[in-house]
């Protein structure tokens, strides 16, 4: 496969950007298209020039680091598919690309399609978790959860906080990832204790980090690759009155 890429290219936070277009050429159809830019990329340094800087890890789908907006889709136009799992036989020969980063205020490019997301670490860190006694791991069947509270955490939990939820709203919101990992908790009775306040300080810090409020309009579970359902965002704002009555009546 020939293709034209049409690159966004920044050097630093601060600096300027710009889109840069490069040539991919015989790109195999079987090759992932993290694969198809270190082809492009091995190119352009043998011809001595700057690489195409991006994120990745795992390349499995799992860790969520590919993040790439790809012809103004975050992740690209396979459903349900990170960037490093979507595959160039989905694109045709002669296709121009074009390649960007995840945009949103509270995601500052670093350089070129690398954004910083640690905005997600803080908010994990003020209420995505729960407080145990660490130690020997507990009998499996010593504390009983129902099917359905099982299920839904679970499914909750393949969130792999990737930031493409963030990237295709209009207002960056991150609510279906709060949602999704304080729903993961809440159905669980070890995230019982500090419901409300996991609830409220996850919801204050992603304010805090500069998100936007979220408008059901669903662009974020369209381009999830987990297929996390936007039900979540509903029973996060269901907890999160909740917990502020609770709050004002005590």
């Amino acid at each position: 496969m020939n293709l034209t890429l049409k690159v966004w290219r920044q050097e630093s936070t601060e600096a300027k950007g710009r889109i840069e277009v490069h040539d991919a050429h015989e790109i195999p159809s079987e090759a992932s298209f993290l694969e198809m830019l270190d082809i492009v990329n091995e190119r352009i340094i043998n011809d001595g020039g700057d690489p195409i800087h991006f994120d990745h890890d795992c390349r499995e789908g799992i860790c969520g680091m590919c993040s790439l907006t790809i012809n103004g889709i975050p992740h690209g136009p396979e459903r349900a598919t990170t960037t490093c799992q979507l595959h160039m036989r989905h694109f045709r020969d002669g296709d121009t690309i074009w390649i960007e980063p995840f945009r949103a205020k509270a995601f500052p490019v670093l350089r070129d399609l690398v954004v910083d997301r640690s905005a997600f670490d803080r908010v994990i860190q003020a209420g995505g978790f729960i407080s145990v006694r660490t130690g020997s791991a507990p009998d499996a069947n010593a504390t009983p959860v129902s099917k359905d509270h099982a299920d839904t955490a679970f499914d909750a939990a393949t969130c792999i906080g990737c930031g493409a939820c963030v990237a295709a709203c209009k207002n960056a919101s991150a609510m279906l990832f709060v949602s999704a990992k304080a729903s993961h908790l809440n159905h669980l009775p070890q995230g019982q204790p500090e419901k409300d306040r996991r609830v409220l300080k996850m919801v204050e810090t992603m304010d805090a980090e500069g998100f936007g409020n979220c408008t059901n309009q669903y662009e974020c579970e369209a381009v999830c690759p987990k297929s996390i359902p936007a039900d979540n965002i509903a029973k996060l704002n269901r907890d999160y009155a909740a917990a502020q009555a609770r709050g004002a009546l005590q």
